[in-house]
């Protein structure tokens, strides 16, 4: 049969006269059908393949840059005001603002600690030279960090060294070398929600809400008596120590849980508005 405008999508199959689902199903399960061919456009499969291919070359972290842009310009304040949770957003706008404030955060009750094994001595390792732009980029990393308050100068006896890994989208990422603090640090059992128990929450739920801690980690505090323990050299010949939660010792994530957890039973998913703006509220 020749058609002038041939189907291009499976639904459409079923609107021609001479089938139907029903006959379609009994050809199959009688083996009167040999072969199926899926009709498509083209030109269009070749526009979305390209489209495809230029995404994955734009990197991950590049994609993820410009979608959190374009989900921020749908998010302005002039964009929500249709919103049922406008006033209680507007209420408490200081809680979501535009920059971090300079300045250490507020106990949330969730503090990290760093528990060693019995007879742990210090934990010292040497910093290592690095190349005069990644030395500039450490400097410039802990002097934006020192005005936000978040590292002081320390005379502490433990030392870890810290180098830079490229970015996917340009620039340096500061990494601290803690090995040997992580390795005689207590490991915390902190269990992680399980993701299926998370859905099952969720049955009957119509309204869901996304999070998104800006620099997550340094909005938890460090417990005072741990603070030395951070203490991180750079190629400069700089001592500083963390006042908050610095990445990568070994139970920051387990830590960052226990705050995300207590932030998830805020109410991530409500079956109606009222009740997840009272949630909210609480």
């Amino acid at each position: 049969m020749k058609l002038e405008n041939p189907p291009t999508l499976a639904s459409e199959l079923t609107s021609l006269p001479v089938t139907s689902w029903r006959r379609f199903a009994r050809d199959l399960h009688d083996g009167r059908i040999e072969q199926i061919c899926i009709l498509s456009d083209v030109e269009r499969m070749k526009c979305e393949a390209e489209e495809l291919k230029q995404l994955v070359a734009e990197g991950v972290d590049a994609l993820s840059a410009k979608s959190k842009k374009e989900r921020f310009d749908e998010q302005s304040w002039d964009s929500l005001k249709s919103s049922p949770f406008y006033e209680v957003l507007r209420e408490y706008r200081d809680v979501l603002p535009d920059d971090i404030p300079a300045e250490l955060p507020q106990d949330k009750g969730v503090q990290h600690e760093i528990d060693l094994v019995p007879g742990t001595k210090c934990c010292v390792t040497r910093q290592w030279p690095l190349p005069r732009e990644q030395v500039k980029a450490i400097d410039d990393f802990f002097e934006s960090r020192r005005k936000a308050g978040q590292v002081r100068e320390s005379k502490s006896p433990h030392s870890a060294p810290t180098f830079c890994v490229k970015k996917a989208q340009g620039g340096w990422r500061i990494v601290h070398a803690y090995n040997k603090l992580n390795d005689a640090t207590v490991p915390a059992q902190t269990p992680i929600p399980r993701k299926d128990v998370i859905i099952d929450s969720m049955a009957l739920s119509i309204i869901f809400s996304a999070l998104d801690l800006r620099d997550g980690f340094y909005q938890i505090l460090m417990r005072e008596s741990d603070i030395p323990l951070t203490a991180v050299s750079t190629p400069s010949g700089m001592l500083w120590e963390w006042l908050v939660m610095p990445h990568g010792l070994k139970n920051a994530p387990a830590t960052f849980n226990r705050c995300v957890t207590h932030l998830n039973q805020l109410a991530v998913a409500r079956a109606t508005t009222t009740a997840r703006v009272s949630k909210i509220l609480r």
